[in-house]
């Protein structure tokens, strides 16, 4: 795609009255403005031809109808028939799991686990982040039930999990794709341990696994009738609808649950049918292009105004990484352009205090975005949730305007870019529409690219040496360093 100079934001403004309207939408009870991106016309139209080039409409097609997504591990990414759209195979499966999945829901709210309190949650990357999103963000006034996620192999983490909880009256709930992850199998054992340790005299009548490989939980001692299957085309960073999110929909109730999947459904059929220039996933993602290939940027920053979306950051590192972290295209040959920035950010007014000074000042461009709420639901002064909002909106308008002073400190450079996403209300239904649209975005950058953004074998290099380690193989293939480590460390 040949590069323009990239006009000033202001200039922007002034030379397109239409510029707002153009570049703001709505759907679902959201509300996105892009306007504050570097993204004109011209750009907006040469990005289009290159999603026609790239075949976009194919790739989103194939995605919707079940077809081959993942072509380096030769299978659908079904995560999208978890909310009724794919092949009728694919809907009909999720929605039979789905409704074994509610049978459990309503045999425990029934008593048949006992008197249950609280409920540990394990797992590791996506079997954990997206149901932790999804109790922090929703449940925090309403949760029938103490929750906690554990993730970490840590000791310490699993101390800090099981403190609120009662052994007597917990269930344990498993998440793991493969049912074979060595931090999420060594985190089981030692739930056992403290259930038989706390007197329950049947520790794995208290386990429940989540898995796409039933057989791997049965063979860890999980009797079937409590195991939830879900699909192979269900990527764990995409597993939140599927039966990993069963700690969610025990927590936050099955309405709830449903409700999300509604809301996610409503932001699939907006970027399945929507035309390219009102296409929000896939207007978001020409911006993301933008900076990452003609300005440059290797990073973009997400500030979640809203105390309940504080874990939103940490849920779309793994998604946007994870996904198109990637050197490769789909048929194997170097990437050309850069693809994943790195993901990160923070919570609103305390990472003003903390990184906007790098933001506003420094030498790095980083692309903004803003996601608010604009009701709010606590129990404080409505001011409180007046002032986070102006904060959050008066730092786009001072990223873009900037400051001239003859003091050189004290001098703004402006022209810096945001986007902004304010939700209506912060309910299941917007979360699930507000989480279905960074899936979009980051499947609609992969397009753009060329690249897979369904596998991850990236992660796999360190796990295995890890593991061999552990089972005590010989270390004379590992570094000096690696081995001084081991040798120090005493492990």
């Amino acid at each position: 795609m040949a590069q323009n100079p990239i006009k000033r934001l202001d200039e922007l403004f002034a030379a397109e009255p239409d510029r707002l309207s153009r570049l703001s939408f709505e759907t679902a009870g959201l509300y996105f403005d892009w306007s504050k991106t570097h993204l004109e016309q011209a750009l907006i139209e040469q990005f289009v031809a290159r999603a026609e080039a790239m075949a976009f409409a194919k790739a989103r097609d194939a995605l919707f109808a079940g077809d081959i997504a993942n072509p380096s591990e030769g299978r659908s990414a079904t995560h999208v028939a978890e909310r009724g759209s794919g092949a009728t195979g694919d809907v009909d499966l999720a929605a039979a799991r789905r409704q074994r999945m509610r049978a459990l829901v309503d045999a425990i709210e029934a008593g048949a686990f006992g008197d249950v309190t609280g409920i540990l949650h394990i797992g590791i990357g996506g079997s954990v982040l997206g149901p932790a999103l999804l109790v922090d963000a929703l449940g925090r006034r309403s949760a029938t039930f103490t929750v906690r996620f554990l993730s970490n192999i840590d000791g310490a983490a699993f101390d800090d999990a099981v403190k609120p909880l009662d052994p007597a009256t917990t269930i344990v709930i498993v998440a793991s794709k493969t049912f074979t992850t060595l931090e999420t199998l060594s985190n089981m054992e030692a739930a056992r341990a403290w259930l038989g340790n706390g007197g329950v005299e049947d520790p794995d009548g208290r386990l429940i696994a989540v898995t796409a490989k039933p057989q791997a939980a049965l063979e860890q001692g999980i009797d079937e009738t409590r195991i939830l299957q879900f699909g192979e085309g269900v990527g764990g960073r995409y597993s939140l609808w599927s039966s990993v999110g069963l700690t969610a929909a025990l927590a936050l109730g099955w309405d709830a649950f449903e409700a999300l999947l509604e809301g996610a459904a409503e932001m699939d059929r907006h970027f399945r049918f929507a035309e390219p220039a009102t296409n929000i996933p896939l207007i978001a993602a020409f911006a993301d292009r933008l900076y990452a290939e003609q300005l440059g940027c290797q990073s973009r920053a997400l500030f979640a105004y809203d105390e309940r979306l504080r874990l939103l950051p940490f849920y779309l590192q793994q998604l946007e990484m994870e996904s198109n972290g990637k050197s490769v295209t789909s048929d194997g040959k170097p990437v050309e352009r850069p693809t994943s920035p790195v993901t990160w950010g923070g919570t609103g007014t305390d990472a003003q205090h903390a990184v906007f000074q790098l933001l506003h000042q420094g030498t790095v461009l980083v692309p903004v975005e803003f996601v608010a709420v604009a009701e709010g639901d606590d129990a404080q002064d409505p001011e409180h949730h007046r002032l986070l909002l102006l904060n959050a909106f008066a730092q786009g308008a001072a990223l873009m305007r900037g400051r001239k002073s003859k003091d050189p400190q004290r001098s703004y450079p402006g022209n810096r870019p945001s986007a902004t996403v304010l939700l209506d209300r912060l309910d299941a239904r917007s979360l699930g529409a507000l989480i279905a649209f960074y899936e979009h975005r980051t499947f609609a950058n992969a397009v753009l690219l060329g690249i897979n953004p369904f596998d991850q074998f990236g992660v796999e290099l360190g796990k295995e040496i890890a593991r061999t380690l552990a089972e005590g193989t010989d270390h004379d293939d590992l570094d000096a360093s690696t081995r001084a480590l081991i040798e120090r460390a005493g492990v």
